[in-house]
């Protein structure tokens, strides 16, 4: 018997593979097999019989049709039976899908009291907000006890939902593949993944590349959920910039960066400096770049809220996540941890435990300009900066920040900006120069002419001076 659909080897499978987790987001790039995803994930269980009840959104009618298109390719082969005049799928077991677009959040409404033990969602970043997905999350439930109940969905970066979605289902774990809360997983899925897509159509990557901004088309691409169309660091990227953990040789020099707050967050980073070193089975890391290996973020239960630690209990919290075989040859903080008001400041605070900083440079725009620099590298060598995909906080926050509305080259101090400030102050620590390329047409010098390329240098400056 022929195969009809199977999943990819991948992330495709991997994702079919965990019927357990109650909510997946699966995808990320365009073209990285989200649809037949969904499609595959429900057919997994439709041996149960009627009691298998499913629901499939998509944000227009319009798009659901494209949708119906593939489910019947895949699913009319294995005796399934598609009712058009109900837009519903029944399979010869008895179980059911329903094929329904949602374009108002009002229109959720129309399923209260309804029972499904499986709810899809395509493209989730479609919808602006969370309303929705929360009233379809209430009509998961089963009067016949069905286990694994669950809701699947897809999306890329980008679109009006962008940022809900990343704040549920990525932030909590930036690099997927691990259970958040008990409950919900993300599933990253690269264009490079659907290796059938990329066979049967070798152009698709060169065509996406002419459809959008640079930040829009590496969103598309590499499914990076950090990209943001207008933030101040577009040169960030997850797969330039974030690596895998690997272990600190014991003589790369090492420093920290802290950020204070109270009232809102801290953000301490602990810093490598390289000396040239191949990552196993990983990225080259430049002599002289600079590796965020660790990193302590202090904030509290709500958004952009601290902890309001004072300077001795962070400090012994550094001096805890160091333990004591780990050598710190200096650290740099916020100048404002210096200030004195009714005792001590915070730096002699901590110093009392032993735990000492120097004041951080605090130029903001020569500060960015730093951490730019680093971010872009050189052409040969590559970025001159990176983070373990373990600082969280990092890979949340410092993408995403954005300009000052009134000083673009400046960040919006109103922003999540605490881990961007301890960043900005271990760079200005080590000041780095970005070489420039050479011009490709720069002229050679005269004493190294031939008399053939005075005569080509005579003909290119006569042409750059005909008047059309």
């Amino acid at each position: 018997m022929s195969v009809i659909w199977q999943p990819q080897k991948g992330p495709q499978s991997l994702a079919i593979a965990a019927p357990f987790v109650p909510e997946m987001l699966f995808g990320g790039a365009r073209g990285g097999g989200k649809s037949d995803f969904l499609l595959g994930d429900f057919l997994q269980d439709v041996g149960i019989g009627a009691a298998w009840r499913g629901i499939l959104f998509r944000k227009s009618y319009k798009e659901l049709e494209e949708l119906i298109t593939r489910a019947r390719e895949i699913y009319i082969p294995l005796g399934a039976d598609y009712k058009s005049g109900v837009y519903t799928f029944i399979f010869p077991s008895g179980a059911t899908l329903k094929m329904r677009h949602l374009e108002k959040e009002e229109d959720a409404d129309d399923y209260q009291g309804h029972q499904y033990t499986w709810v899809g969602w395509d493209e989730l970043t479609n919808w602006a907000n969370q309303n929705a997905y929360n009233k379809l999350k209430a009509c998961v439930r089963s009067a016949a006890g069905v286990q694994n109940k669950r809701i699947r969905t897809s999306g890329n970066p980008g679109g009006v939902g962008h940022h809900w979605v990343k704040a549920y289902f990525i932030d909590p774990a930036p690099m997927g593949k691990e259970l958040i809360e008990g409950k919900r997983m993300f599933i990253p899925s690269k264009l490079q993944d659907n290796k059938i897509l990329m066979s049967n159509d070798p152009d698709y990557e060169a065509n996406l590349k002419e459809l959008g901004s640079p930040e829009l088309i590496r969103a598309w691409l590499d499914g990076d959920w950090s990209v943001i169309t207008g933030a101040f660091f577009p040169e960030f990227s997850m797969a330039r910039h974030v690596i895998k953990p690997f272990t600190v040789p014991d003589h790369w020099m090492r420093f920290r960066s802290l950020d204070w707050g109270s009232a809102s967050p801290f953000s301490v980073g602990w810093w490598a400096v390289s000396d040239g070193y191949q990552v196993p089975n990983g990225a080259y890391i430049p002599q002289g770049a600079l590796v965020r290996y660790r990193e302590w973020y202090g904030t509290g239960p709500k958004v952009n809220s601290g902890l309001r630690l004072t300077g001795s209990q962070v400090a012994k919290g550094i001096l805890e996540r160091e333990g004591k075989g780990e050598h710190v040859s200096y650290g740099v903080i916020d100048p404002s941890a210096f200030r004195v008001d009714n005792g001590p400041s915070v730096a002699e605070s901590m110093s009392r435990h032993r735990v000492y900083f120097r004041r951080g440079d605090n130029q903001r725009v020569p500060g960015w300009d730093q951490v730019r620099d680093r971010l872009v590298g050189n052409p040969d060598d590559g970025p001159m900066m990176y983070f373990f995909d373990t600082c969280r906080h990092t890979i949340r926050t410092f993408p995403a920040l954005p300009h000052d509305t009134t000083n673009p080259e400046d960040v919006d101090t109103d922003s999540e900006d605490h881990v961007g400030d301890d960043i900005r102050y271990a760079c200005m620590s080590r000041p780095y120069h970005r070489r420039k390329p050479e011009p490709k047409d720069r002229p050679k010098p005269l004493q190294t002419m031939t008399y053939n390329d005075m005569w080509e240098a005579e003909n290119n400056a006569e042409r750059r001076y005909v008047q059309v």
